[in-house]
């Protein structure tokens, strides 16, 4: 048995050394998806515990907790798909699909005059000092002066003078980008409105926090995937 004993040791310490490597591509891709280096190393972890799991059981009827198929590692390629493979290799991997994020968050304004008047701030800091910075005339328009100023970011809207109701964010796959020149400036749901090839992956929903509120009850932004 000691030439069998000797092969399960060497068989063991492959397993031991694949597992390794496979922690190192892991490492190295630092989660990169359908990472070439990480395929191979799974490939040979997968292969070296198949082969030292069978010798266990041709020696001594036993088996590993491990319940593992062998991989032809040429088969492995054309079913992860050479070009994938070789692709990924370059550093190039396109998806067919384009993936659309859309928000809505909605605000009750509580005080008018004191949201116009932030705005009207915000309006004057970014006009040059010889120019006129016009008074802001509605609640929308004050709206919008606020995320012009903070470069369109929603973070922009965070002032006590707004208070943040629920809102939600989807994530759409889509076939086609956005065409902005397909749609009038005027045209404030055409640009959002699915299509029916469109694939809603899920939902977000987001439920603000409220100072007034119950501690427990804040902050649900990882909110409920819906299908």
């Amino acid at each position: 048995m000691t030439d069998q004993n000797a092969e399960l040791d060497a068989a063991l310490e492959r397993v031991v050394e694949a597992a390794r490597a496979h922690l190192v591509a892991v490492k190295a891709a630092a989660g990169r998806i359908d990472d070439d280096d990480v395929w191979q190393a799974y490939v040979d972890l997968n292969n070296a515990s198949y082969a030292y799991d069978e010798k266990l059981l041709d020696a001594f009827g036993e088996v590993t907790p491990w319940d593992v198929e062998s991989i032809d590692p040429d088969e492995a390629d054309r079913r992860f798909g050479a070009d994938a493979g070789a692709a990924a290799g370059a550093g190039a991997d396109p998806y067919p699909q384009v993936v659309s994020v859309r928000q809505r968050r909605d605000y009750r304004v509580p005080s008018v005059s004191a949201l116009l008047k932030v705005a009207e701030n915000a309006r004057r800091s970014s006009v040059p000092d010889d120019e006129e910075a016009g008074p802001v005339e509605s609640v929308g328009e004050a709206v919008l002066e606020l995320l012009q100023a903070g470069d369109g970011s929603l973070s922009s809207l965070d002032v006590p003078e707004l208070e943040p109701l629920d809102g939600l964010l989807t994530v759409t796959e889509v076939a086609e980008p956005l065409d902005l020149e397909a749609f009038d400036d005027a045209d404030g749901s055409g640009p959002f409105a699915p299509v029916e090839t469109d694939l809603l992956v899920g939902r977000l929903d987001e439920h603000p926090f409220l100072p007034d509120e119950d501690d427990h009850d804040h902050h649900d932004h990882a909110g409920h995937h819906h299908h």
